[in-house]
This record gives structure tokens, C-alpha cells and sequence, in this order.
């Protein structure tokens, strides 16, 4: 999966048409690829907006308290595919079967953020600053991941997609002091300040660059253009996933397939970011069939893809989902659920342990739910993302990115 010389300089020969000169982008690239080889860590953050099912995504299949608060959007046993003989998936997401069976996916059941408002808004707002019940907190977690994180393959003045968020503006993660970029689409990248048909995205982001005081971006987008250009030469909307990689029709399909290609193509992203709305079924959330499948559908295949598309790069790759609280234990009058606490999160990557559950199951006894309504947490969420920050990408400084959280340990599903 390395890019070598030749590849670069064939694609670079497309991109800087009507000049003989490879850009400074390009040599530095190149530079890159042959010393260093694919060397960067990257995390995957993807948010399911609209706060995620979670017992209804891994169910506790072997706990009769579940089936007897959901006698009309339960899972069926027989339907369920069994994990370990206490939790299964969704039937809808039979494409994490494999990776659950090569080990290269973990679950974590009972996480989330500790605190407990029930308010998308301010849930989303938590998880995002990564300081629950603080709302003064200005910048994102994963923007203040990027602080003391050790320079990979690319200098961070090389990388301007270091860290980038698949969307049309910046989310709440990812803003702060540290350079990110959103992308909403790369088939809209313009690159020149007077295309009148650019697409707005484009614009927002030339501007970025043009205006900024920040020394690190001042000077870069010359650069950053150049990479747009090499990726627009190389005609993104023919862009042909690896071999396996089936990706569904849908937006945050697009997303994740954009993001393999932007990976792949070695312009030294570290981080990024995605997300998928749809998960808030108050009515006729559905059981083996319905709007919950169907949203997971969408997620599992998509996500399975994206993991196929990457190929070696996948060992380097750590994705983790989260969604801002989970769903009430009881299902509601309209077979659906309400607002709720604990969910379920799942990490995924080469250096993965994957195949187990991780964090403490609580149960579902009346006794032992939250607010006698919700599953309970057992693990915060801090806590996972934690460690792919520190283990993984190598920032061992997570009172920075996590400020007034005490992490009680990891739970060591990283090898």
C-alpha cells in the first residue's frame, strides 16, 4: 500500500499540467513516502448522532430483563448474531462478523459520558469538548489531541489534511488552536480565488489560508491547492475502491469512501472525523426490520468498506464510534425508546484486540438501572478515547486533551 516514485510521479504528471516542474508539495511527498514509508497512526471518530440504541446494536441476548422490556422492538434470539453467547449484533450488521472474527473488532457495552442530561444538544456539546457538564470549554478533544502529538511521516507544515472532519463546516471536535479542515465533498474543491463555480466549501477553505495570521498555516496554501489539484486530476469521482470494498448509496458512505481515497493517497492524515444522524427512533424504532436496521445497515456496511478500501493502511488505522447517550431500557407506548444514558461503543484497527467486550456489564434488573429507566455506565467514555489518543497516536498527554478527568486505567484493547 506504500506509494512508491513512480506512482507519485505519475500522478503528479496529471496534476501540474502545462509545467515540467513537480511542486514543492509533491517532492516533499515523495520524500516522505520513500524514507518513511506509510508510517502515520491515524484515528477514526465517528459520531451517531441522535443518541444510538445501543441494546438493540449489541444485544444482551441471554438476559431475560431485555426481552421482557421490549416485547414489540426486541431482537429475537434466533435472529441475533451471537458474539459470545451473552451479546450479539444486530442482525442488519452481519458485515462486522468477520472483522469481530479476525479480532480486529471490540465492543465496549455500558459507555458514554457520566453526565446526565438527556439533551442532544448539550450531550453532543460534552462529548465533542470532551469535558462533561463544563460548557465553557471552547475547543474540541480531538483538536487538542493533535498538541503533543508526534509528527508521523508528514511535518505538520506539509500536512495541511493532518486532521479533517467529512462535512461541510468544522464540528465542535475539531475546532481549536490546532490546523483542521472540513471537506464536504472533493469532487467541490476549487482552486483558485477567482473560480466563480467553485462550491462554497472550497471558498471557506481557500480563505483560510489567505487570511490567516497562524504562522503554521500562513505560506501553506499554495501547497495545499496543489494536493487539491493532484487529487481533482486524478479524477475523484471515478475513484475506484479496493477489491471487497462495497460501500452502500448514502452520505456517510460517500464520506468514509472520500476519506479512504484522501488516506490513500499519503497526504498525511492523522486525524479525522465523521458522522451519521438517524438514530433518534422515539416511534417505531423496529426490531429485526425498520428504521433501526436500516440505519445500521448503512453504518456497518459502510464502515466494513472502509476498512476493506484501506487494506495495509488498515493496520495503522484506529476508528471508534461514539453517540451522545444511549436509549431507555423500556421500549415506549409508540414501539420506540426514549432518551436514555449508557450506550455502546465500538473500536476498531489493525492493533486492535479485538473479538471481546470490553467494561463491566451492569445488568438489567430494575435495581441496577440508571434512574430505575437506563442501562448504566460503567465505563466513560473518556476512558476509550483515551487510550487510542495515548497508546495509539502517541499523545501521552491526556489531562491536556481531557482536562479535569481522572482516567482510572485502560482497558487495554490496544495490543
Amino acid at each position: 500500500m506504500s506509494i512508491t516514485r513512480r506512482v507519485f510521479m505519475r500522478n503528479s504528471a496529471l496534476a501540474v499540467v502545462g509545467t515540467s516542474v513537480v511542486p514543492a508539495f509533491l517532492t516533499r511527498a515523495i520524500h516522505a513516502a520513500e524514507t518513511a514509508g506509510v508510517q502515520n497512526k491515524r484515528l477514526v471518530v465517528i459520531f451517531q448522532r441522535g443518541a444510538a440504541d445501543g441494546l438493540n446494536i449489541v444485544v444482551p441476548h441471554a438476559e431475560q430483563a431485555y426481552y421482557a422490556m421490549r416485547p414489540s422492538i426486541n431482537i429475537p434470539r434466533n435472529a441475533v448474531l451471537d458474539l459470545n453467547g451473552f451479546f450479539g449484533l444486530h442482525p442488519a450488521m452481519a458485515s462486522f462478523q468477520p472483522l469481530w472474527n479476525q479480532k480486529h473488532l471490540a465492543i465496549v457495552h455500558a459507555a458514554g459520558s457520566p453526565d446526565p442530561t438527556r439533551s442532544h444538544f448539550d450531550a453532543q456539546d460534552f462529548m465533542e469538548s470532551g469535558t462533561p457538564g463544563v460548557k465553557a470549554t471552547e475547543d474540541g478533544w480531538l483538536n487538542r489531541s493533535l498538541r503533543e502529538l508526534p509528527k508521523a511521516s508528514l511535518t505538520q507544515t506539509d500536512a495541511p489534511f493532518r486532521a479533517i472532519a467529512m462535512g461541510p463546516s468544522l464540528p465542535r471536535i475539531l475546532t481549536g488552536a490546532e490546523p483542521a479542515v472540513a471537506i464536504n465533498n472533493i469532487n467541490d474543491f476549487g482552486v483558485g480565488g477567482n473560480n466563480k463555480n467553485a462550491a462554497p466549501i472550497s471558498n471557506t477553505f481557500e480563505a483560510m489560508y489567505d487570511h490567516s495570521v497562524d504562522s503554521v498555516l500562513h505560506g501553506t496554501g499554495q501547497e495545499t491547492f496543489e494536493a487539491v489539484k493532484m487529487l481533482k486530476a486524478a479524477d475523484p469521482a471515478k475513484y475506484k475502491p479496493a477489491a471487497g470494498a462495497n460501500y452502500p448509496k448514502g452520505y456517510f458512505a460517500d464520506s468514509l469512501k472520500q476519506l479512504a481515497q484522501l488516506i490513500k493517497a499519503n497526504l498525511g492524515v492523522q486525524i479525522a472525523f465523521a458522522d451519521i444522524g438517524g438514530w433518534d427512533h422515539h416511534v417505531n424504532e423496529g426490531s429485526t426490520q425498520g428504521q433501526i436496521a436500516n440505519v445500521l445497515g448503512d453504518f456497518s456496511q459502510s464502515l466494513s468498506s472502509f476498512w476493506t478500501d484501506l487494506g495495509d493502511l488498515a493496520e495503522d488505522t484506529v476508528v471508534v464510534t461514539m453517540s451522545e447517550f444511549g436509549r431507555t431500557a423500556r421500549e415506549n407506548g409508540n414501539r420506540g425508546t426514549d432518551h436514555g444514558h449508557a450506550n455502546v461503543m465500538f473500536v476498531m484497527g489493525g492493533a486492535v484486540k479485538g473479538g471481546k467486550v470490553y467494561g463491566r456489564w451492569p445488568g438489567l434488573d430494575v435495581s441496577q438501572l440508571h434512574e430505575g429507566r437506563d442501562l448504566a455506565l460503567t465505563t466513560d467514555f473518556r476512558q476509550v478515547l483515551g487510550e487510542a489518543v495515548a497508546r495509539h497516536l502517541g499523545n501521552k498527554d491526556l489531562a491536556g486533551v481531557f482536562p479535569g478527568f481522572e482516567n482510572p486505567g485502560f482497558l487495554k484493547y490496544l495490543g
